[in-house]
């Protein structure tokens, strides 16, 4: 079970405490509890969500991270860094606040945390987010290019091209290098919907999923994988390729427009 901090102490909870006819000084305490049970279970959802990404071939060594958000409490639980998948454990996960203090945890964050709090921020619809390097996004990440949409597997997922960002200018990589890597993101989505389009490419760097969940998150980074790979292949073959925006629409609305009929109710 997790152990109670000053700092989760000194929170200002959002969330309700669901205890009834407490007397007000048990209040808190089962306010504390409720939060503590959250957590334990949001960590567990992160630690296996980012054991994931070993078993579907998306990271080697330490390369990726995966998080998550309780919105309620505006908390985020996430990898911590530079630990090895193989030793890493759920107690091991950190739990950061929005401004990306650590309110709980004995490990320090993963190094990306600024930038999954800077998307937590500018897309509330989200509730994981996942780095990684994978091969083909990575590459494509690097060559700086868009994934054109030009298969249904891409379409079932994704509406539109998954966008690579701009290059990072010489302040933003100086500063507040990870922060601003989120910032380009969001400047890179200022005309298009992140629910749509759950992932993109950091030019030189690599891709971003995310989700409505930890596990939906790295199910994008999956596809996005795939996708990428698919694209690599495909435009090898021929590189005019391009797809019917009918077929586009339909196939992403037959799993996410307002009369899906994909998979069981």
């Amino acid at each position: 079970m997790i152990r109670p901090t000053e700092k989760i102490r000194n929170l200002n909870f959002k969330i309700m405490c669901r205890c009834n006819n407490l007397p007000i000084d048990k209040l808190a305490d089962c306010h504390i509890t409720q939060l503590f049970i959250m957590l334990e279970k949001l960590k567990e959802k992160v630690f296996r969500a980012n054991l994931d990404l070993v078993k579907h071939g998306l990271v080697i060594f330490t390369w990726g991270n995966v998080s998550a958000i309780d919105r309620e409490t505006g908390l985020v639980v996430i990898k911590p860094s530079g630990v090895s998948y193989d030793d890493m454990k759920a107690e091991d996960m950190v739990v950061v606040d929005l401004d990306g203090n650590v309110v709980e945890g004995s490990l320090r964050p993963s190094s990306d945390t600024p930038t999954h709090v800077v998307l937590y921020k500018a897309f509330p619809e989200i509730g994981g987010v996942v780095h990684t390097h994978s091969t083909y996004a990575t590459a494509w990440a690097q060559a700086g290019m868009d994934i054109p949409n030009i298969g249904t597997t891409h379409a079932d997922y994704f509406h539109d091209a998954i966008p690579c960002t701009a290059d990072m200018t010489e302040e933003e990589v100086k500063g507040a290098y990870e922060q601003e890597t989120g910032n380009v993101i969001v400047k890179r989505f200022k005309n298009l919907n992140p629910v749509h389009t759950p992932g993109v490419l950091v030019k030189n760097h690599g891709p971003f999923a995310w989700g409505k969940d930890a596990n939906d998150a790295v199910h994008n980074a999956v596809v996005m994988e795939q996708v990428a790979k698919m694209a690599s292949i495909a435009f090898a073959a021929n590189p005019h390729l391009t797809m019917n925006s009918l077929l586009i629409e339909k196939h992403f609305n037959r799993k996410h427009g307002p009369n899906a009929y994909y998979g069981q109710k």
